[in-house]
Protein backbone atom coordinates (compact mmCIF):
# COMPACT_ATOMS: atom_id res chain seq x y z
CA UNK A 1 0.00 0.00 0.00
CA UNK A 2 1.42 3.35 -1.07
CA UNK A 3 1.74 6.01 1.59
CA UNK A 4 2.10 9.78 1.43
CA UNK A 5 4.36 11.25 4.10
CA UNK A 6 2.97 14.11 6.16
CA UNK A 7 5.36 16.83 7.26
CA UNK A 8 5.18 19.43 9.96
CA UNK A 9 5.45 23.07 8.95
CA UNK A 10 9.19 23.02 9.70
CA UNK A 11 9.87 20.10 7.31
CA UNK A 12 9.97 17.16 9.74
CA UNK A 13 8.07 13.93 9.13
CA UNK A 14 4.90 13.72 11.15
CA UNK A 15 2.99 10.63 9.99
CA UNK A 16 1.60 9.34 6.72
CA UNK A 17 -1.63 8.91 4.76
CA UNK A 18 -2.51 5.62 3.09
CA UNK A 19 -3.23 6.08 -0.60
CA UNK A 20 -5.78 4.03 -2.58
CA UNK A 21 -4.59 0.78 -4.11
CA UNK A 22 -2.98 1.05 -7.54
CA UNK A 23 -0.87 4.16 -6.91
CA UNK A 24 2.24 2.07 -7.60
CA UNK A 25 1.02 1.01 -11.06
CA UNK A 26 1.57 2.80 -14.35
CA UNK A 27 -0.42 5.94 -15.04
CA UNK A 28 -3.36 5.61 -17.43
CA UNK A 29 -2.63 8.49 -19.79
CA UNK A 30 -5.62 7.80 -22.04
CA UNK A 31 -8.20 8.63 -19.37
CA UNK A 32 -6.26 11.75 -18.40
CA UNK A 33 -6.27 12.87 -22.04
CA UNK A 34 -10.05 12.58 -22.27
CA UNK A 35 -10.64 14.67 -19.16
CA UNK A 36 -8.04 17.33 -20.00
CA UNK A 37 -9.44 17.77 -23.51
CA UNK A 38 -12.90 18.25 -21.98
CA UNK A 39 -11.72 20.86 -19.44
CA UNK A 40 -9.76 22.80 -22.06
CA UNK A 41 -12.61 22.71 -24.59
CA UNK A 42 -15.06 23.94 -21.97
CA UNK A 43 -12.86 26.98 -21.34
CA UNK A 44 -13.02 28.09 -24.97
CA UNK A 45 -15.29 31.08 -25.53
CA UNK A 46 -16.09 30.31 -29.16
CA UNK A 47 -16.84 33.96 -29.96
CA UNK A 48 -14.74 34.37 -33.12
CA UNK A 49 -16.80 35.55 -36.05
CA UNK A 50 -16.18 36.62 -39.64
CA UNK A 51 -18.49 38.19 -42.19
CA UNK A 52 -19.66 36.21 -45.18
CA UNK A 53 -20.30 37.76 -48.60
CA UNK A 54 -23.91 38.42 -47.57
CA UNK A 55 -22.83 40.46 -44.53
CA UNK A 56 -20.08 42.77 -45.82
CA UNK A 57 -20.94 46.23 -47.12
CA UNK A 58 -21.15 46.79 -50.83
CA UNK A 59 -23.64 46.86 -53.70
CA UNK A 60 -25.12 43.98 -55.60
CA UNK A 61 -24.14 45.64 -58.85
CA UNK A 62 -21.91 43.71 -61.21
CA UNK A 63 -18.45 45.41 -61.05
CA UNK A 64 -17.96 45.48 -64.83
CA UNK A 65 -19.43 43.91 -67.91
CA UNK A 66 -19.07 40.20 -68.48
CA UNK A 67 -17.01 40.25 -71.68
CA UNK A 68 -14.57 42.45 -73.47
CA UNK A 69 -12.53 43.88 -70.58
CA UNK A 70 -9.74 41.30 -70.61
CA UNK A 71 -10.34 40.55 -66.95
CA UNK A 72 -11.79 37.50 -65.27
CA UNK A 73 -15.57 37.66 -65.03
CA UNK A 74 -16.91 38.92 -61.72
CA UNK A 75 -20.45 39.01 -60.43
CA UNK A 76 -20.06 40.90 -57.15
CA UNK A 77 -17.55 43.10 -55.36
CA UNK A 78 -18.41 41.26 -52.15
CA UNK A 79 -16.90 38.03 -53.42
CA UNK A 80 -14.20 36.45 -51.19
CA UNK A 81 -11.82 36.95 -54.12
CA UNK A 82 -12.04 40.72 -53.72
CA UNK A 83 -10.38 43.05 -51.26
CA UNK A 84 -12.93 43.89 -48.53
CA UNK A 85 -15.04 41.00 -49.71
CA UNK A 86 -16.57 38.33 -47.52
CA UNK A 87 -14.59 35.55 -45.86
CA UNK A 88 -15.05 32.05 -47.18
CA UNK A 89 -15.14 29.25 -44.58
CA UNK A 90 -14.23 31.64 -41.75
CA UNK A 91 -14.96 30.97 -38.05
CA UNK A 92 -18.38 31.69 -36.55
CA UNK A 93 -19.63 31.55 -32.94
CA UNK A 94 -19.96 27.99 -31.70
CA UNK A 95 -19.99 25.97 -28.51
CA UNK A 96 -16.89 23.80 -28.10
CA UNK A 97 -17.93 22.26 -24.79
CA UNK A 98 -18.62 18.56 -24.33
CA UNK A 99 -18.86 16.19 -21.39
CA UNK A 100 -17.37 12.86 -20.38
CA UNK A 101 -18.88 10.43 -17.86
CA UNK A 102 -18.40 11.15 -14.17
CA UNK A 103 -16.46 7.90 -13.73
CA UNK A 104 -13.99 9.07 -16.37
CA UNK A 105 -13.50 12.41 -14.59
CA UNK A 106 -12.96 10.61 -11.28
CA UNK A 107 -10.51 8.21 -12.88
CA UNK A 108 -8.63 11.13 -14.45
CA UNK A 109 -8.38 12.84 -11.06
CA UNK A 110 -6.98 9.64 -9.56
CA UNK A 111 -4.47 9.18 -12.39
CA UNK A 112 -3.30 12.79 -12.22
CA UNK A 113 -2.68 12.44 -8.47
CA UNK A 114 -0.90 9.18 -9.14
CA UNK A 115 1.34 10.86 -11.71
CA UNK A 116 2.28 13.65 -9.28
CA UNK A 117 2.85 11.11 -6.49
CA UNK A 118 5.18 9.00 -8.60
CA UNK A 119 7.12 12.14 -9.55
CA UNK A 120 7.46 13.09 -5.90
CA UNK A 121 5.67 16.36 -6.59
CA UNK A 122 3.12 16.21 -3.74
CA UNK A 123 3.96 17.87 -0.43
CA UNK A 124 1.52 17.31 2.42
CA UNK A 125 1.72 19.19 5.72
CA UNK A 126 -0.34 18.63 8.85
CA UNK A 127 -1.36 22.31 9.03
CA UNK A 128 -0.23 25.73 7.83
CA UNK A 129 0.59 28.11 10.66
CA UNK A 130 2.56 31.33 10.34
CA UNK A 131 4.18 33.57 12.93
CA UNK A 132 2.86 36.62 11.09
CA UNK A 133 0.50 37.22 8.17
CA UNK A 134 3.29 38.19 5.80
CA UNK A 135 4.23 36.98 2.34
CA UNK A 136 7.80 36.46 3.51
CA UNK A 137 6.63 33.94 6.09
CA UNK A 138 4.70 31.85 3.55
CA UNK A 139 7.60 32.03 1.09
CA UNK A 140 9.82 30.65 3.82
CA UNK A 141 7.50 27.67 4.21
CA UNK A 142 7.73 26.93 0.48
CA UNK A 143 11.51 27.23 0.55
CA UNK A 144 11.61 24.71 3.40
CA UNK A 145 10.14 22.14 1.03
CA UNK A 146 12.16 23.39 -1.98
CA UNK A 147 9.12 24.30 -4.05
CA UNK A 148 9.71 28.01 -4.47
CA UNK A 149 9.94 29.50 -7.96
CA UNK A 150 7.63 26.92 -9.52
CA UNK A 151 3.95 26.83 -10.37
CA UNK A 152 2.33 25.56 -7.19
CA UNK A 153 -1.25 24.52 -6.48
CA UNK A 154 -2.01 25.00 -2.78
CA UNK A 155 -4.94 23.07 -1.32
CA UNK A 156 -6.11 23.69 2.22
CA UNK A 157 -9.33 23.35 4.15
CA UNK A 158 -10.31 26.09 6.56
CA UNK A 159 -7.29 28.27 5.83
CA UNK A 160 -7.22 31.29 8.11
CA UNK A 161 -7.60 34.77 6.58
CA UNK A 162 -4.05 35.58 7.70
CA UNK A 163 -2.59 32.68 5.72
CA UNK A 164 -4.70 33.58 2.68
CA UNK A 165 -3.43 37.15 2.84
CA UNK A 166 0.17 35.97 3.21
CA UNK A 167 0.01 33.62 0.21
CA UNK A 168 -1.96 35.56 -2.39
CA UNK A 169 0.97 37.72 -3.53
CA UNK A 170 3.35 34.84 -4.18
CA UNK A 171 4.15 34.53 -7.86
CA UNK A 172 3.21 31.18 -9.36
CA UNK A 173 1.07 30.11 -6.39
CA UNK A 174 -2.57 29.29 -7.04
CA UNK A 175 -5.09 28.61 -4.30
CA UNK A 176 -7.56 25.77 -4.79
CA UNK A 177 -10.25 23.81 -3.00
CA UNK A 178 -10.05 20.06 -2.49
CA UNK A 179 -13.72 19.80 -3.35
CA UNK A 180 -13.44 21.63 -6.68
CA UNK A 181 -9.98 20.82 -8.04
CA UNK A 182 -9.84 18.66 -11.17
CA UNK A 183 -7.27 16.66 -13.11
CA UNK A 184 -6.35 19.62 -15.33
CA UNK A 185 -5.66 21.85 -12.31
CA UNK A 186 -3.31 19.26 -10.85
CA UNK A 187 -1.44 18.54 -14.08
CA UNK A 188 -0.83 22.17 -15.04
CA UNK A 189 0.98 22.77 -11.73
CA UNK A 190 4.53 21.60 -11.10
CA UNK A 191 3.91 20.99 -7.39
CA UNK A 192 0.89 20.14 -5.24
CA UNK A 193 1.11 21.65 -1.75
CA UNK A 194 -1.73 20.42 0.47
CA UNK A 195 -2.71 20.18 4.09
CA UNK A 196 -3.63 16.84 5.62
CA UNK A 197 -7.34 17.72 5.80
CA UNK A 198 -7.40 18.83 2.17
CA UNK A 199 -5.60 15.70 0.98
CA UNK A 200 -7.97 13.42 2.88
CA UNK A 201 -10.96 15.22 1.37
CA UNK A 202 -9.42 14.94 -2.10
CA UNK A 203 -8.81 11.19 -1.66
CA UNK A 204 -12.42 10.68 -0.61
CA UNK A 205 -13.48 11.93 -4.03
CA UNK A 206 -11.67 8.99 -5.63
CA UNK A 207 -13.93 6.40 -3.99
Amino acid sequence: MAKLIIYSIDGKENGAIELPSGFEKAVNKAVIHQAVEMYRANQRQGTLDTKTRSQVSGGNKKPFRQKGTGQARQGSSRSPLWHHGGVAFGPHPRDFSFSVPKKVRTAALRESLKARYQEGSIVCVDAITLKAAKTKEFSGVLKTFKISGKKVLALSEGMSPEVVRASRNIRGLEQGSAGDVNAYDILKSAKLFATKDAMEKLLKRLK
